[in-house]
């Protein structure tokens, strides 16, 4: 008998992407601005400060013609 199994895989940023993170203490929107194996930085395009962590996201879902930065 097979078993239902929850899938995740490391999502593939790119320099210049702009993202937007649900939840969490990292929530916002936020430009990619460097990427290497196992680190990601990420700049706030309000305040323009960076910050590096480990890679952590993973792609729920893509927005098309999205405004970004989002508006509070």
């Amino acid at each position: 008998m097979g078993h239902d199994v929850a899938v995740f895989q490391p999502y593939p940023f790119t320099v210049g992407q702009k993202i937007r993170i649900e939840g969490k203490r990292r929530h916002g929107d936020w430009e990619v601005v460097g990427v290497s194996e196992a680190k990601v930085t990420l700049r706030c395009p309000v305040s323009h400060r960076e910050f590096e962590w480990d890679r952590f996201c993973y792609l729920v879902s893509e927005e098309h013609d999205a405004v970004w930065p989002r508006p509070d």
